[in-house]
C-alpha cells in the first residue's frame, strides 16, 4: 500500500528560505529569474501556490510548473514561455568577480555572497597550494567549489538557509587544461558523484552470456 504524503505548509515556507536565496544568488549576475516548479502527484494547490508566492516575494519574475515528466515537451510549455519572456526583458549581467583577484578574495567572496559564511578557514595544505598556484600564474583562473550539494554551506547539516559560519577549506587544486581551480570545501571527494543506488547495482550477465540491467 503506498502511502500519501500529507500538505505541510509550514515545513515548506520553512524550506523556502533556501529558495529565497537561490534566488537571491541568481540576481546578483544581473540577471532576470524564472524559478521552474517540479511538480511531483503528491504536491498540493496550496503548495504550488505558496511556493509561487515566496518565488515572485523573492525576485523571480515568474515562478511556473514543469511537468515535463508526465506530459513530455507540453509540460514545459509554460515554463519555456516564461523563459522566453524574461529573456526578452533588459538585464545587466556582470560576473561575481574579476579575474585578477587573489584566490583567497575569490574564494571569501563566494563564501559570503553566495554561501552566506561569516568567515573562511584555509587548512595547511590550501595555503601551500595557493602559493604555489599564485606562482605559477594559476591565480588568474576562475573558481569552481567543491562542496557537497545538500547545503549552502560545506555541511550536509546545515539545511536551509545556513548564516554565520564558517566555511573549510581543507585543500585547493587546479584543472589547468580545463581552465580553473577548485577549492575543496570540507569533506569532499574528488570522485563522480553516485546516487545511493548507482544504476549499475542492476546490470549483470544472464545464463547465456547476454548484458541485461542496461535500461
Amino acid at each position: 500500500m503506498i502511502q500519501r504524503l500529507k500538505e505541510n505548509l509550514e515545513a515548506l515556507e520553512e524550506g523556502c528560505s533556501n529558495l529565497e536565496k537561490q534566488i537571491e544568488n541568481m540576481k546578483l549576475f544581473g540577471v532576470p529569474v524564472v524559478v521552474a516548479i517540479n511538480k511531483f502527484t503528491t504536491d498540493t494547490k496550496r503548495e504550488i501556490e505558496l511556493i509561487r508566492k515566496k518565488a515572485i516575494s523573492a525576485g523571480a519574475e515568474d515562478a511556473v510548473l514543469s511537468e515535463v515528466w508526465a506530459h513530455g515537451s507540453k509540460g514545459g510549455e509554460k515554463l519555456a514561455q516564461a523563459v522566453v519572456k524574461a529573456c526578452q526583458k533588459k538585464s545587466n549581467f556582470k560576473f561575481l568577480y574579476p579575474l585578477d583577484w587573489p584566490i583567497k578574495r575569490k574564494i571569501e567572496t563566494i563564501a559570503k555572497k553566495i554561501y552566506g559564511a561569516a568567515s573562511v578557514e584555509y587548512a595547511e595544505a590550501a595555503e601551500k597550494a595557493i602559493a604555489l598556484y599564485t606562482k605559477l600564474g594559476y591565480d588568474k583562473l576562475p573558481l569552481c567549489m567543491a562542496k557537497t550539494h545538500l547545503s549552502l554551506s560545506h555541511d550536509p547539516k546545515l539545511k536551509g538557509r545556513p548564516q554565520g559560519f564558517t566555511l573549510p577549506i581543507r585543500d585547493l587544486r587546479v584543472s589547468v587544461g580545463a581552465g580553473f581551480l577548485y577549492p575543496l570545501c570540507g569533506t569532499m571527494r574528488t570522485m563522480p558523484g553516485l546516487p545511493t543506488h548507482p544504476a549499475g547495482e542492476k546490470m549483470d550477465i544472464d545464463k547465456n552470456g547476454n548484458v541485461v540491467g542496461l535500461f
